[in-house]
């Protein structure tokens, strides 16, 4: 069986093209219930398989058919990484993608919702998906970012219409509770960016404590397979110390002269991607707070979560 993802100007049957109608929707409730790039394009390619060989014939609702099969793909994928999170080594971060202009779309059915949505593809919010169990992690993305209906959401997840009530009521506010209302509008946290950009680069620390909570924490993700901090990084001196040294000192092998540094948008925010001569470094977000003081960092190092980044091409992962 073929991807109908590999060619579409070749496209010919019509079943390819529903499939492929619906391709960025089921990648982007795979990526937001994972947080892996490489995990969510292997649900989506499991998804076609099994689209492939249904009897397409009796599927009156190909959207809701293929949400459903795309859900509890990533959910089965879920439940068997958890341990593999559990005992990696150092902070695990979600993989980063490049994501364009402009913040992802979400449909939402009120106001909360609608930032809620907007920031769902966030490092910092994947990071708080993390703290849900699988099965709230798919309500909440399903509710939240897609705004389907409990009902429908009951058949998605294969799971009773009160048991998905509860479920997105747990995880709505178990996420309430660990993101903050109010944040920097997005003019003001790229602003912050580019300081920081400049500041880090030019290993100017007093510039970069002007930018930094007070409390701010840094995530650093190598996964064991290059140096990084094993734990969290707390208090702007530290913080800033780390960052400054960006333009004295070698990384990962790569001397100051070698190092590239890009603005870029990752995510759906301001970011910063770091290579050498032959490959991507790293990749740095940022959490603001109302003020656009930045009171997280995201640090991912790891090489197997770069590979989406060194591709170049930016992901949609609106809802629409």
């Amino acid at each position: 069986m073929t991807d109908p993802t590999a060619d579409s100007g070749r496209l010919a049957h019509p079943d390819q093209r529903v499939f492929l109608e619906y391709r960025r929707l089921l990648f982007s409730v795979a990526y937001r219930v994972l947080g892996t790039a490489a995990d969510a394009e292997d649900a989506v390619q499991d998804a076609w398989l099994k689209w492939s060989a249904a009897d397409r014939s009796k599927v009156a609702d190909p959207k809701a058919y293929l949400t459903r099969i795309v859900s509890n793909l990533a959910l089965e994928r879920l439940r068997s990484a958890r341990y593999k999170r559990e005992t990696y080594v150092g902070p695990w971060l979600p993989e980063p993608i490049l994501t364009g202009t402009g913040a992802p779309e979400a449909v939402a059915p009120d106001a909360e919702s609608a930032a809620l949505g907007a920031e769902s593809v966030s490092m910092a919010m994947l990071v708080v998906l993390e703290t849900l169990s699988p099965l709230e992690r798919a309500v909440f993305v399903l509710k939240e970012v897609f705004a389907f209906s409990h009902a429908e959401i009951a058949e998605a997840v294969e799971r009773s219409e009160p048991a998905v009530r509860q479920a997105a009521h747990r995880a709505r506010e178990h996420v309430r509770a660990r993101r903050p209302r109010f944040e920097a509008g997005r003019s003001a946290q790229r602003e912050a960016t580019e300081r920081f950009f400049a500041a880090a680069t030019g290993g100017d620390v007093n510039a970069l404590l002007e930018l930094l909570s007070p409390d701010v924490t840094l995530w650093t993700d190598g996964g064991g397979k290059v140096r990084q901090a094993l734990r969290p990084v707390t208090g702007a001196a530290t913080v800033a110390a780390w960052f400054s040294a960006i333009g004295t000192v070698a990384y990962q092998g790569v001397e100051p002269a070698d190092m590239k540094a890009e603005l870029v948008e990752i995510n759906g925010g301001p970011g910063m991607v770091f290579s050498g001569p032959d490959r991507v470094i790293a990749t740095v977000t940022f959490d603001f707070d109302a003020d656009g003081r930045i009171r997280a960092i995201h640090n991912v190092a790891n090489p197997d979560k770069l590979r989406a980044v060194a591709e170049g091409v930016p992901y949609d992962v609106g809802a629409r």
